[in-house]
């Protein structure tokens, strides 16, 4: 955890041309419930999907 948010999952920065994969990854997640979001990491160059910490979930 890091400053109240739980990371997910990370990915490189330099992904193929027309790729994103952090997005796609943070919107499965969001279609399962989680409230992901996909951040920049400036000091590993990486794009990092985050929950934060006692975000509220949505209501299914």
């Amino acid at each position: 955890m890091i400053n109240g948010r739980v990371v997910l999952q990370r990915f490189p920065a330099g992904g193929p041309r027309g790729s994103w994969p952090a997005e796609e990854f943070a919107d499965r997640c969001r279609v399962e419930g989680r409230m992901a979001e996909v951040v920049m990491d400036l000091a590993t160059d990486a794009f990092l999907v985050i929950v934060r910490e006692g975000a509220s979930q949505p209501v299914v």
